[in-house]
């Protein structure tokens, strides 16, 4: 791959490709030129030269998101590569920055963000070894807690102890770095490197702990919140979230599957559910919700009327919406400023076909992302797809796996898709007649797998010939059967995997002495 370079950039890739050389020379560099190193140096990998343009770094501010992102000197983008060796010389150039007791008077850092890294499924960088956000959650965590200890035990230079940096990530606690993040976080006040969480996303952690942590952090600088796998989040425990916490800059929520479950309704649960909708509605930034897995029938108009602000991004997939919460959503303020929408799991063409295309031509001018994933979709409903589909110019990603379309219906609908200009991202199931005579949707795990592969890749190549032919090899087809990448389980699948085996056994348990108490 080619990427333009200025004759600069070109410059600084040969100056830091010998390290010993430009360690020794950082000191006659010009300030200005740190940023064109650091970047130079991390497309190159230069962990040391990294390790000592951070420690030595003579601005007020590091922001990665804009030092690795495109820039007039070099066109690539390198924000989506974790590098470990990278973002490991980085962080302890960081702790050594505070350390160097050289010239504190000189040192001028005042924030840090490392938010504007992206995770990503392919990485391009050479050590092939990549340093996560749980991982990043966990090193920062530690660097702090170290850099105390260390200070409370040398004689430090006085001018050290009036540094005060501010470090701007997206935290990633669970049972197994919630220890590490808490200590750091408690000690934030005395600690030069202060840990100032914008995102946080909690898995595997008992409510107890993810109450004490989430007020840590300071929820009055938390812009995205993501309670997920685990966390028995239920609607009472998030009304008391939202009555002891207040989020005055939030802008995104997610809240793990089964937090609301309306067919066990009381008269105190609605009202319940109404406060909830009314501290939501005092996010007056808010833009962004996923509710997916909760059952949430004829309530969504409940949840969403109080909110303020029209959303962007709504994710409402396998709960179980009827047609007056279609009907809601499709005459809301928000219909028409969705960028992203997530309706899987529902049977549109069955439930609601008029008012969920109601829904696409409100939002066509904005939408972005569209997941109709296990909809029912079938090939006598591929034209009127094409028909709500053609106004959507935006439309950037189309999910639509588990939907029981032939080949020929894929073959159509894929000609049509090559005419949205702006399309990159295709997700498209294993074609019906590549099943067994008789399968059944949703197809269950058992038989996900159970398909004829040489057909299912012969059409696939028939599908990616149509993006051909059309010149449309920017666009990405794929069928990820179990879903799609999701870095932060990837990154901790193990501990999740762990979890899910100690929770089956505990059941297991549980059943086991019930029957015997029985018999």
């Amino acid at each position: 791959r080619t990427t333009m370079k200025s004759l600069r950039f070109i410059s600084a890739e040969a100056f830091v490709s010998n390290a010993e050389f430009a360690r020794k020379s950082l000191g006659a560099v010009a300030h200005d030129l740190f940023p064109l190193l650091f970047k130079a140096s991390y497309l190159l990998e230069q962990g040391e030269v990294i390790h000592d343009l951070v420690e030595n770094w003579p601005l007020f501010d590091f922001n990665m998101g804009k030092l690795l992102g495109a820039t007039l000197d070099c066109q690539e983008d390198l924000s989506h590569r974790t590098c470990s060796v990278c973002l490991e010389s980085c962080l302890t150039g960081l702790r050594d920055y505070v350390l160097n007791q050289s010239s504190p008077y000189m040192k001028k850092l005042k924030v840090v963000d490392l938010t504007g890294i992206k995770d990503v499924e392919v990485q391009f960088c050479k050590c092939k070894k990549t340093m996560g956000r749980w991982a990043r959650t966990q090193l920062l965590s530690k660097l702090c807690s170290e850099l105390l200890i260390y200070l409370q035990q040398a004689q430090c230079n006085p001018g050290t102890f009036e540094i005060s940096i501010n470090v701007l990530i997206d935290l990633f606690v669970t049972e197994r770095n919630y220890e590490l993040v808490v200590q750091a976080l408690l000690k934030k006040c005395s600690c030069p490197l202060k840990i100032c969480c914008v995102a946080f996303r909690s898995d595997n952690l008992t409510l107890q702990k993810f109450f004490y942590i989430i007020k840590l952090t300071d929820p009055s600088l938390l812009r995205k919140l993501e309670i997920v796998h685990n966390v028995h989040l239920e609607m009472e425990h998030l009304e008391m979230l939202f009555n002891s916490i207040h989020f005055p800059v939030l802008m995104s929520l997610t809240l793990p599957a089964r937090t609301f479950n309306v067919r066990r309704f009381t008269a105190t649960d609605e009202q319940m559910l109404t406060n909830i909708g009314e501290k939501m509605g005092e996010m007056s930034q808010l833009t962004e919700l996923s509710m997916s897995f909760s059952i949430l029938t004829g309530r969504i108009q409940n949840l969403l009327s109080p909110l303020k602000t029209p959303l962007k991004m709504l994710d409402v997939s396998n709960c179980s919406l009827n047609h007056a919460d279609m009907a809601f959503l499709a005459n809301s303020s928000h219909a028409s400023h969705l960028e992203a929408l997530d309706l899987s799991g529902h049977d549109i063409p069955e439930l609601y076909p008029s008012t969920f295309f109601k829904l696409l031509s409100h939002c066509s001018s904005v939408l972005r992302s569209l997941t109709l994933e296990d909809c029912n979709i079938q090939d006598i409903h591929v034209n009127m797809l094409i028909l709500g589909l053609s106004p959507c110019q935006k439309l950037q990603e189309f999910k639509f796996i588990g939907n029981p379309l032939s080949s020929q219906a894929l073959k159509h609908l894929f000609t049509f898709l090559c005419e949205l200009p702006m399309l990159k991202n295709v997700e498209f199931p294993v074609p019906r007649d590549c099943y067994p005579v008789g399968i059944t949707y949703p197809i269950d795990d058992a038989s996900l797998c159970r398909f004829d592969h040489q057909k299912y890749e012969r059409v696939a190549e028939e599908l990616n010939l149509i993006l051909l032919q059309a010149n449309r090899e920017d666009v990405k087809a794929s069928t990820p059967l179990f879903g799609s990448y999701d870095a932060a389980v990837q990154e901790t699948n193990n501990e999740l995997g762990a979890y899910l085996i100690k929770s089956f056994k505990e059941t297991l348990e549980k059943f086991t002495t019930s029957f015997n108490k029985m018999s």
